[in-house]
């Protein structure tokens, strides 16, 4: 679980260029909920997940996941648990390194770095498998460089990999806004398809509506700095395509 109480973040504060990107915001977000945010340029989404992430700070309030209270805990410590997928594919993975290099690294994440896991079989074996049910055929080329491919490619296996260990909070940064349509297609069935298989807490940043009304089990619409709708999985049934594009009219 996810809890944000009285959060709020500003930027140079008490200086002339101060922002105030999100303002004082009480939100939980239960265990295998799949939250999808959406909002204009500037609501303070992407403050929303850096928050979650510890890339930056709250100013004020208080952060906790599960019991833990780590408002102040940087991103490097939450890594334990949290995962992030960037709009950027370039972001998400080692370019110089091979596809099981990649996977290897992802292993270690969390693990003491003095082990030596991905040198057998076994786990040569396991990375295959996982790449396989992407349907890309690139189960068989684990030994090419990860630079060498699409960014549809890239993002499927960034998702993979992020599952390599025991994750619990999976952040979607509008992983398919660089992609073309078709790659988005299968960036965004196998990140459904691994939250509900891990039972993953998940959080879609997204400007498409298209998306945002496809997945996810519950929807918050933001607007400067605010939570200005938060529509539950009862209601978000409900919900037509057309009713997301009149919040923005």
């Amino acid at each position: 679980m996810i809890s944000f109480r009285q959060v709020e973040k500003i930027f140079n504060k008490g200086k002339p260029n101060e922002v105030v990107a999100l303002k004082p915001l009480d939100l939980t977000v239960a265990d295998g909920d799949f939250l999808v945010v959406v909002g204009s340029n500037g609501s303070g989404k992407s403050t929303l997940l850096n928050l979650v992430s510890g890339s930056i700070l709250a100013t004020k309030g208080t952060i906790y996941m599960d019991d833990v209270n780590v408002t102040r805990m940087p991103d490097y410590k939450r890594s334990r648990w949290v995962a992030r997928v960037f709009q950027n594919p370039l972001l998400g993975t080692a370019p110089d390194l091979s596809i099981l290099d990649n996977f290897r690294l992802a292993a270690l994440r969390t693990t003491s770095k003095k082990l030596v896991i991905g040198s057998s079989e076994k786990f040569r074996q396991q990375v295959r498998d996982k790449i396989a049910t992407l349907g890309m055929g690139l189960e068989n080329k684990t030994g090419q460089l990860m630079g060498t491919l699409s960014g549809g490619q890239r993002q499927a296996l960034t998702l993979l990999m992020s599952v390599m260990d025991d994750l619990k909070i999976l952040l979607l940064d509008e992983p398919t806004a660089a992609l073309d349509p078709r790659s988005a297609a299968v960036v965004m069935q196998t990140a459904d398809k691994l939250i509900r298989e891990y039972q993953l807490t998940a959080l879609l940043v997204t400007h498409n509506l298209k998306e945002a009304f496809q997945y996810g089990n519950r929807i918050i619409h933001m607007h400067d700095g605010s939570v200005i709708r938060d529509v539950p999985s009862a209601e978000k049934q409900q919900l037509r395509d057309t009713d997301l594009y009149q919040w923005f009219q």
